[in-house]
Formats: C-alpha cells, structure tokens, sequence
C-alpha cells in the first residue's frame, strides 16, 4: 500500500522471501526482538536513501493463555513486552533521532483492540503489551508535536491472517482447549461483528498508509480502531 503512493520501503522481517517479491522494497532479514535488530533496519533504511519519512511498528505475535493467568510466568509476560512493545520502541528511538534533524516524521503503530476496550484473558500479556504502545505513543505525541513529528495508532479487531486462521492460530487454539471446530470458533467471533466479517489486511495497510501521510497532517496522538463495529 505504501509503495502504491510512491514510497521506497525498507522492511525488515525474520523471513524476507514475500517482501523481495513486492517492487521498490527492500527487503531485510533481521530479528526485531533481538538487541540492535530494530536499530539495524532504521539504519539500513536510512544508509539507502538517506532519511526516513515514516516509519510503521507493524511486528506482533500473540500466544493464547487458554490455561488461566497463574500460568502466565514472568518470563511469558517478558516474551510479549520484548515481540509487541520493545521491538516498536527501539525502531521509535532510532528513527526519532533522524526525524528530529529532519524536521518532520509519521510514525505509524499497529495495536490492537485488547489494549483497551476488548481486554482479554487469553492474550493477556499480548494486551498489556499493546496498552504500552497505545500508552507511549499519545505521550510522544504531545512531545514529538511541536517538532513536526506525528505519531498515530491503528487498532484492528480480529483480521483474516495466519495469525487467526492459519494451522496454530488463534481460531485453531482456541477450538482445541474447547473441544469445538475452529469454524465453529470463526463463526462466533463472526457472530460478533456488526459487518458480519474480519476486517481484511488491505484494510488495515488503507488506514496505516492514510496516516503515514501529509493528508492527515493534523492528525496525532489518535488510535483508529477498525474491528467491523
């Protein structure tokens, strides 16, 4: 969606082989979770084309709890902060000090609806690992503003990806600890929807690249929730 308005996009992730395919991306193979991985990708982005516009926290991964909080450890919790919170943090960081020199910047997080209104004990680790993002972001904004750098959130509901529906997901998960199908499952949460459906990827990339841009210019500190009602 980025590249379609013209942007030249450096992404990072442990696998790379989708992202080579796509044109003006380039596409590096880094462990965001590790120390210096998020830094490393602000780095390349900003070692090829010499400064960084926008910059979009769309890492996460989530691991259902389905056997109750007492046995969600310590180092449970420590696995989500470092995969959903950290890993944004640090590419905030570092992209942040350019944007400063720069003047100007959009950085861009997906959360999730479990950060705020929809919190549950399932992904209760994925939640509170969001929440710090939400939370962060709106107090970057008020001081990153007065720099000409915006800083916004996208929230998705359930969406139609792996993550959800794959082998493992949380459709999968879910039906296995219940006993049930995981259409069965696919279906309540359907059931749950005013639009009667998951909201798509494209959907989610349409509102990210709307905030990445000068169109939305005024627009800072706001978590936009997409989640079919």
């Amino acid at each position: 969606s980025l590249v379609a308005e013209g942007a030249r996009v450096v992404a990072g992730a442990r696998t790379v082989e989708g992202l080579s395919e796509i044109e003006n991306v380039t596409a590096v193979a880094v462990d965001l979770v590790e120390p210096g991985g998020s830094e490393q990708l602000v780095a390349e982005a900003i070692a090829r084309h010499g400064r960084i516009d926008v910059l979009v926290n769309n890492v996460g991964g989530v691991h259902l709890r389905v056997d109750g909080f007492l046995s969600v450890s310590d180092q449970d919790f420590e696995r989500s902060l470092q995969l959903n919170f950290f890993a944004a943090l640090r590419a905030t960081r570092a992209a942040v000090a350019r944007m400063l020199e720069q003047g100007e910047g959009s950085i861009v997080n997906v959360a999730s609806v479990n950060s705020f209104f929809h919190p549950d004990g399932l992904v209760i680790d994925y939640g509170a690992a969001k929440a710090a993002l939400l939370n962060v972001a709106k107090a970057l904004s008020q001081e990153l503003g007065p720099n000409g750098i915006r800083i916004n959130s996208v929230s998705p509901g359930p969406v139609a990806t792996d993550l959800w529906l794959g082998d493992g997901g949380v459709a999968a998960t879910i039906a296995n600890a219940a006993g049930t199908s995981a259409d069965a499952v696919r279906e309540h949460a359907v059931a749950g929807m005013p639009t009667g459906r998951f909201t798509t990827p494209d959907e989610v990339a349409t509102l990210v690249t709307l905030l990445a841009s000068p169109k939305t210019g005024n627009v800072t500190g706001s978590n936009y929730v997409i989640d079919g009602g």
